[in-house]
């Protein structure tokens, strides 16, 4: 009460024990209160935003857990000249009580390629001194026995910041600018200016330049990491990123130590200590034995330790063999089959069609949706285009059988297509393949037009009316019905279906979007036809024109 201190609610448990201590200015968030609890730190004296904390909120700290029969205390302390003053004091005043109590200043930055005068920066690497002095203190191990071997510790480890930008104090502008081409390398975590601008490059040139200054002997703040290294590598978001963002720097790190032989025992990837909202990362990289990654994987219940695999990274099989899809049935071709001929001339109007609509359809999806409509639809064709092409060269051509063709063409937009498009195409080709095993006359290709139309209504969760793919689609199913009649004509049903569906896409423009990207666009701005009824019907319209074609 009074001071801006958390301790742990078990206090009382530690009676005994060795309490730890640590803290800093507000902002580093998770650090340094998400790193209480049991296996870690006893508690946390924050200050404000970057600032040390108050003398005498430390000493409280100090008095608190002193008073719960902690029998000494041990200060973990970030190299910065406010914490080592503020720290420092409180504790001359405590040991001037009678309280035992010991401090480490932890420097692992590995930025400054001369020795400065202030020493290295205390960074993120701090993070790992609170778990192994949290699990020696759970150990049961003594006050200057938990000093001196968190000391050798500190000694074998280093961390480097690269940031897109600097970061915002509440209420101030950035403490330093950069170009939209630049990033800012060796930075630190108050937004204070680093020791290098590079240009804006790659994930891996990025991370081999990180790794390359961290670790090159000239530098007097570098880790000792070679060849034949074993690391605990701490992959650190300093605020502003996305998980993917971070996810692609841990891949392109890890790639990078095991391409130089080094042996990552574990992995930390998330955010331990921020800069408010920098959009940035740093790399730790602290060498390892056996013993000291015993205390690394030692239990805590501290919230923001991660709840990391007690295994090596570096060596586990991180892929496996793609299962073994199932041997395609053997289907003759009954009558009513298709020609390899013909499927290869429609497959290429099709083709072309799409193609020469992406432009369109783009401009159309860009008032409702994300304007890739003509782009999704392209890369399908593109994609049936060098199926087409392989199968001339390798494969053979398109298999004959209806059903065969239908399932392999939705595999294709399944796997190259994408997109909700993509999914809605291989439900309804999937659907519509299964009624075609039996019989492939015209009552049963009216059938797979009502299992394709049955699918994609059951998954997409759309309706006729509701401005999608399926108003096409489901104006032409309507007219396909006439193909269960004795004695319907090919051409002429399939040609009034085709109007059909060309009706309802421009009917589209009329409609209130009730399902996909546009439900959530107000209709007082989609004025135009939906993009996805439009290629459907242009995608019918060129299955006519190919097979009324000479010769087909």
């Amino acid at each position: 009460h009074g001071h801006r201190v958390a301790l742990r609610s078990d206090l009382d448990s530690l009676k005994g024990r060795v309490a730890l201590l640590s803290g800093g200015g507000s902002g580093h968030e998770p650090a340094h209160a998400g790193f209480i609890g049991k296996g870690m730190l006893t508690g946390v004296i924050a200050g404000a935003v970057f600032t040390s904390p108050a003398v005498g909120s430390i000493l409280a700290a100090i008095r608190a857990v002193a008073q719960a029969g902690t029998v000494g205390t041990l200060l973990i302390v970030k190299n910065y000249t406010g914490d080592r003053l503020n720290f420092g004091l409180a504790r001359e005043q405590a040991q001037a009580e009678g309280i035992p109590v010991e401090m480490v200043v932890i420097g692992d930055d590995s930025a400054f390629t001369v020795l400065k005068k202030a020493g290295r920066r205390g960074l993120c690497g701090t993070v790992l001194i609170h778990k192994v002095a949290g699990a020696l203190a759970e150990a049961g191990v003594g006050l200057e026995e938990i000093t001196k071997r968190v000391s050798a510790v500190a000694q074998a480890m280093g961390t480097l910041g690269v940031s897109l930008s600097s970061c915002s104090v509440p209420g101030s502008r950035p403490t330093f600018e950069l170009a939209a081409d630049e990033v800012e390398l060796g930075l630190g975590i108050h937004g204070e200016a680093g020791v290098r601008r590079i240009k804006m490059a790659s994930a891996d040139e990025i991370v081999t330049l990180m790794l390359d200054h961290m670790t090159a002997s000239s530098n007097v703040s570098h880790v000792p990491v070679r060849a034949g290294s074993s690391v605990v590598l701490m992959v650190n978001n300093l605020g502003g990123l996305s998980f993917l963002e971070l996810g692609i720097i841990a891949d392109a790190a890890v790639r990078a130590l095991e391409g130089r032989g080094v042996k990552i025992a574990r992995a930390l990837v998330g955010t331990f200590m921020s800069a408010l909202e920098m959009p940035g990362i740093s790399l730790t990289l602290l060498l390892v034995d056996e013993p000291l990654l015993k205390l690394i994987d030692a239990e805590t219940t501290a919230s923001a330790w991660p709840n990391v695999a007690k295994v090596p990274v570096t060596g586990r099989k991180r892929s496996r063999a793609a299962p073994a899809e199932p041997l395609e049935a053997s289907v003759s071709t009954t009558a009513g089959g298709l020609t390899s001929k013909r499927v290869v001339l429609v497959l290429e109007r099709v083709c072309a069609t799409l193609l020469g609509l992406e432009d369109h359809l783009n401009a159309l999806d860009r008032a409702a949706g994300d304007g890739d409509c003509g782009t999704t639809h392209s890369r399908a064709a593109r994609a049936i285009q060098g199926w087409l092409k392989e199968g001339r060269l390798k494969e053979g051509p398109p298999p004959a059988s209806p059903t065969q063709l239908l399932s392999k063409l939705s595999l294709l937009l399944l796997e190259k297509m994408g997109g909700s498009s993509g999914a809605l195409y291989g439900l309804f080709l999937t659907a519509a393949a299964q009624p075609l095993k039996a019989k492939t006359d015209l009552p049963a290709w009216s059938a797979a037009m009502d299992a394709g139309l049955e699918a994609m209504q059951k998954y997409g969760k759309a309706a006729p009316g509701d401005r999608t793919m399926l108003d096409s689609l489901w104006a032409a199913g309507q007219e396909l019905q006439a193909w269960k009649s004795p004695g319907a004509s090919l051409f002429q049903v399939l040609t009034k279906a085709v109007q059909s569906a060309e009706a309802a896409a421009e009917a589209t423009k009329n409609m209130e979007a009730g399902a996909g990207r546009a439900s959530y666009i107000s209709s007082a701005r989609l004025d135009q036809p939906d993009p996805g009824a439009v290629a459907a019907a242009a995608v019918l319209r060129a299955i006519l024109e190919a097979l009324q074609s000479p010769g087909v």
